[in-house]
């Protein structure tokens, strides 16, 4: 690949994570992962199908305005519409940027779709940005669309064309048909009935962030459509978290052990969960035992739910570091190594070297040797990663006294 003076953080992540999963950088063409009859099938039975005609007039027509394309990709990466003129069409599927293509980093390299399917957020790749050869004359940005009810990512609305389409306009133009979409699903949800109406009955819900962070982020509903976000203190942190992943709930002398490194009056646990009760409310927390009395999710829960459906992969993207890191409390210093290590035990048994590269990539994985070595030996013999791998090996036999 072109070397450039300049590489921003997310697209050499994307490179690395290409370069990991084998994508040839002479490459030409994108795979196909939908043939022409299962496409027309999958196409028409996606909750896509019901907005693409808005997009299609809200975008696409923009697209063949300034001889661009516009595509709409489900959430595994696949192309299930592309429209733009004849001529335009003709050069994009020269890169097998067609219908039924697959623009999965893992399979197609560093592209917007790809990189925006990836970090679930807007991206743009501009010319030799992109990881294959083949596409570096063309430049793309591209957003995701979610269900408007579950959240749950759909697919990707992208434009590509030239280097007119380098300009911020075309990115709040595609973010803004994006939101059109949604709205448009929630629409006819409701019109449909079918809408999730908050109403009491449903109850308080509570979702805790943790992984990654010193103190963690509780977001409270209260089933009527009134949300609140809280920054708590460390050892509140530490108390809800502990109680989320109880259901049942803990008795005083079960929290305190959990809690507390030496041992502790009854009372101080007692002026704790006073503190924390007036800061949630009675109807959230309850006692005897303790437990939380709402809907619970949470980040670390999600990454357990997904290892344990065997889906390294969303499990690894959800996994922004060590649970509460700063935390010395026995329960959640426990936890916080039963979960690395579930998941670092996930990844080197998965064989994916892409995954090894993420693990090794972050901070707590960078002098993983384990880690680094199955990556080598996951990686195929012509692998531009093979001089960096080895590097790092190199790297920790040094400084671990091996060499």
């Amino acid at each position: 690949m072109d070397p450039m003076s300049t590489v921003r953080a997310q697209v050499a992540d994307s490179w690395v994570r290409s370069a990991a999963a084998g994508v040839e950088a002479d490459r030409v063409e994108a795979p196909i992962t939908l043939a022409r009859d299962d496409l027309r099938d999958h196409r028409e039975a996606h909750p896509l199908a019901q907005v693409f005609p808005l997009l299609d007039d809200v975008l696409g027509q923009a697209a063949r305005d300034c001889d661009a394309v516009m595509a709409v990709s489900d959430a595994a990466g696949q192309l299930l519409w592309v429209c733009g003129t004849p001529a335009v069409l003709r050069r994009a599927e020269s890169i097998g940027f067609v219908e039924g293509s697959n623009w999965d980093e893992r399979l197609a390299g560093t592209n917007a779709p790809g990189m925006a399917l990836a970090l679930d957020q807007p991206a743009n790749i501009i010319g030799a940005e992109h990881f294959r050869r083949s596409v570096q004359r063309w430049s793309c940005a591209a957003t995701p669309i979610h269900d408007p009810t579950t959240q749950s990512l759909l697919g990707v609305l992208d434009i590509t064309g030239g280097d007119d389409i380098v300009v911020p306009q075309t990115m709040a133009m595609v973010r803004a048909a994006a939101r059109m979409a949604e709205a448009e699903l929630a629409r006819e949800l409701l019109a449909r009935g079918q809408q999730r109406t908050p109403t009491p009955a449903r109850g308080l819900s509570v979702a805790i962030e943790a992984l990654g962070r010193a103190d963690s982020l509780l977001t409270v509903d209260d089933g009527r459509g009134h949300r609140q976000t809280l920054r708590l203190s460390r050892r509140h942190s530490e108390i809800l978290m502990l109680l989320a992943s109880a259901p049942r709930g803990l008795s005083g002398d079960e929290l305190a052990i959990l809690l507390y490194e030496d041992d502790v009056t009854g009372s101080t646990l007692r002026a704790e969960m006073n503190r924390l009760r007036s800061l949630l409310g009675d109807e959230l927390l309850a006692s005897r035992p303790y437990r939380l009395t709402a809907d619970v999710t949470a980040d670390w829960l999600a990454v357990e739910a997904q290892v344990a459906a065997g889906a390294v992969g969303p499990a690894l993207r959800l996994y922004r570091g060590p649970l509460l890191p700063a935390s010395t409390a026995p329960g959640v210093a426990r936890l916080r190594q039963s979960i690395e290590a579930t998941l670092r035990q996930a990844v080197l048994s998965s064989g994916e070297a892409d995954l090894m590269s993420t693990w090794t990539r972050s901070s707590w994985g960078a002098d993983d040797y384990e880690m680094w070595a199955a990556q080598l030996a996951a990686l195929g013999p012509r692998s531009p990663l093979r001089p960096l791998v080895t590097g790092q090996i190199a790297r920790l036999d040094r400084e671990l006294g091996t060499s």
